[in-house]
């Protein structure tokens, strides 16, 4: 187990786990989380020997309430510098949700309750989310008096129908794991005791899975939505072309012919 500024880090069956440790404080963010974070994931990508990752918090309230506004690096800077409140958010919040959205393993979220503002943002920009019943989504940012930041806007707009998305960031609602299941936000609803047994085996059969077909399918899908037909094709057979000639496709093909179940490495 390996554990830096209030995220822990452990490793178990190729499978990186990423833990917020902060539940007396709603899991709230700071700075060095942050950085944490987009440093794990990073790794995350060129470590052989990690083929999935799941995103979670501890305890059973809160999975991330926002960033911690008492953290001096989170704050803008008393004399206002023109450029200080974007440059914090784009090396901050956005950070943390591109090195989830470019990272090259698969990522899921076991949602483990209330995950507000940026936090709604991080669990948004994981590939496939597991939720504890108790869990819920909120879109603060109009409670606050605030433009929506962390890649809200952009998250939601690719995620549920165009009204949907204007309806909860206008309103700032919350959206329990019922309803955002119901929406299609969230993949599985579970019990709360049951949410880190059913990330496991999740996050396993993703980690027992051709790693380098899915890092493709998900960068494909992750553009599909940004660039033009010609585009996406021309992506597409640039990456097939790369999974080709990987061990695990020429397995499949194997473990085809053999009426037999394949059995990927990640390579």
């Amino acid at each position: 187990m390996n554990t830096t500024p209030d995220v822990v880090v452990r490793t178990k069956d190729a499978v990186r786990w990423l833990i917020l440790d902060r539940p007396d404080v709603g899991n709230s963010v700071t700075r060095a989380m942050q950085q944490a974070l987009v440093e794990h994931l990073q790794r995350a990508s060129g470590d052989p020997e990690v083929r999935a990752v799941v995103f979670t918090a501890s305890g059973d309230r809160h999975f991330c309430t926002g960033p911690n506004l008492r953290d001096p690096d989170m704050q803008p800077s008393r004399d206002r510098i023109p450029g200080d409140a974007a440059r914090t958010l784009r090396t901050g919040s956005q950070a943390v949700v591109s090195a989830l959205l470019d990272c090259e393993k698969p990522v899921l979220c076991a949602l483990n309750g209330v995950a507000a503002g940026v936090g709604a943002s991080m669990v948004l920009a994981c590939d496939l989310i597991v939720a504890a019943e108790s869990a819920r989504l909120i879109e603060l940012f109009a409670r606050r008096g605030l433009a929506p930041d962390g890649g809200a806007a952009y998250l939601l707009s690719r995620k549920v129908p165009f009204n949907i998305a204007k309806q909860l960031l206008l309103f700032g609602e919350d959206l329990s794991a019922a309803d955002a299941h119901r929406i299609g936000l969230i993949n599985k609803v579970v019990a709360g005791s049951e949410l880190t047994r059913v990330a496991t085996e999740w996050a396993n059969r993703l980690a027992q899975g051709p790693t380098r077909a899915l890092a493709a399918a998900k960068a494909m899908l992750n553009d599909a939505l940004d660039v033009n037909r010609d585009t996406a094709f021309r992506v597409e057979s640039l990456l097939v072309e790369q999974v080709a000639a990987t061990d695990d496709a020429a397995e499949g093909i194997s473990a085809f012919t053999e009426r037999r179940d394949p059995d990927f490495r990640g390579r």
